[in-house]
């Protein structure tokens, strides 16, 4: 089970290109395991709260340091913990029928929402969009929409051919075909974290390492 990452949809950067042709290969493998009872399959998903480098412990770090750094008010991410993400790797192993490109259905955060949760009426300052870097992101393209599959708790996008083809697999497996030409953005998401969520959610998953205060 190979572990890829929100940045793997349509990238353009040199990280999502290569987290892009790991999941071709892992999927493309399953066409040259022969006899041998192999599986290789994917999940992919966002950033995981909290994780080194993402926004939640820069905030926090820089919260007392004057002005929050925002890149673009705009911005927008998709938003998984930790365990989230363990129990989806646990749920694919078991499920996997080998080929799968499996996607979580979690929450997005807006980048202002997670600086008021942070540091409530905080002047910020823009510093702009970095190279290499998406204002929304995406985990399923619209192109991907013709071979993915709805399994209820989490999407799967198939190859699209022989037994991996979405018929051939809702048959086998159920769930449903998602329509032509959807997508799935950290934009246009259906649910989006509130402060409060996001606030509540910091606290019960980094406060061991980063405290937050009372207050905030």
């Amino acid at each position: 089970m190979a572990l890829s990452t929100d940045k793997a949809a349509a990238p353009i950067n040199l990280y999502g290109a290569t987290k892009l042709c790991s999941d071709k290969l892992i999927t493309a493998a399953n066409n040259v395991r022969g006899g041998r009872e192999l599986k290789f399959a994917v999940v992919r998903y966002g950033n995981v709260m909290g994780s080194r480098g993402s926004v939640i412990p820069h905030f926090l770090a820089c919260r007392d340091q004057g002005p929050l750094p925002i890149t673009d008010p705009h911005m927008t991410r998709f938003n998984i913990t930790l365990q989230e993400g363990v129990d989806m790797v646990l749920w694919a192993i078991e499920h996997s029928r080998g080929g799968e490109i499996f996607v979580p259905k979690i929450p997005s955060y807006r980048i202002m929402d997670v600086a008021e949760a942070i540091a409530p009426g905080r002047e910020h300052r823009i510093v702009g969009v970095r190279p290499g870097e998406k204002v929304h992101e995406e985990m399923i393209t619209a192109s991907d929409s013709y071979n993915t599959v709805d399994l209820r708790r989490y999407f799967a996008i198939l190859s699209g051919s022989g037994e991996h083809s979405a018929d051939t697999y809702l048959a086998a497996h159920g769930g449903k075909k998602v329509r032509p030409g959807f997508s799935y953005s950290s934009a246009t998401n259906e649910k989006f974290l509130t402060v409060e969520e996001l606030r509540n959610l910091i606290r019960s998953e980094l406060l061991d390492q980063l405290p937050i205060d009372a207050d905030a």
